[in-house]
């Protein structure tokens, strides 16, 4: 398994990803709180790759997921209570981790979580911060099984999805 920048050859396998992602939210299979033409799309990975911060994991030679980790922080993010006080340039985020459903229950996304805190130290952040839908359960659980605590739920429009409830989640990298 490795973690890699993405390339422009891996978008057509990363608009694979998202659109497999929402044909099972459509289904009802899962929850995530995507939606199809809306967030993600093949241009929130395109706008990521020209940013040059979208990342890939790949096992075996195939693209199993894919996550933008930048020092972006939403306009959202100022309505939390963050309890950990950093410097814009102290904190890193992790957006939008998508696994292919195919290929859940195999601790991809527990692998690129890990990516993204070692990520973070070797840009000397110590905040970690990241989001999710109040209705992503699985996300939510295994955040807050790696040591990630909800510091609230802002209710927004976010990625032009109406009537979200963001739950944002931190953790300090001074204390692990």
């Amino acid at each position: 398994m490795e973690i890699r920048k993405a390339a422009k050859k891996d978008i057509d396998r990363i608009e694979e990803i998202y659109e497999s992602i929402h044909d099972e939210e459509e289904k009802g299979l899962t929850t995530i709180g995507w939606i199809r033409n809306i967030y993600p799309t093949r241009k929130t990975a395109e706008d990521a790759l020209a940013r040059k911060d979208l990342f890939v994991m790949e096992d075996e030679g195939i693209i199993v997921a894919a996550a933008i980790i930048n020092q972006i922080q939403v306009e959202e993010y100022r309505y939390a209570a963050w309890k950990h006080p950093a410097n814009e340039h102290e904190i890193m985020v992790l957006h939008s981790l998508a696994v292919d459903p195919c290929q859940k229950s195999k601790g991809y996304g527990k692998a690129f979580v890990a990516f993204y805190e070692t990520y973070a130290r070797r840009h000397n952040c110590i905040a970690l911060r990241m989001d999710t839908n109040v209705r992503n359960f699985r996300a939510r659980n295994l955040y807050q099984k790696l040591g990630y605590e909800e510091v609230g739920i802002v209710t927004c429009i976010f990625n032009g999805i109406p009537d979200v409830q963001l739950v944002c989640l931190e953790k300090n990298l001074a204390e692990t």
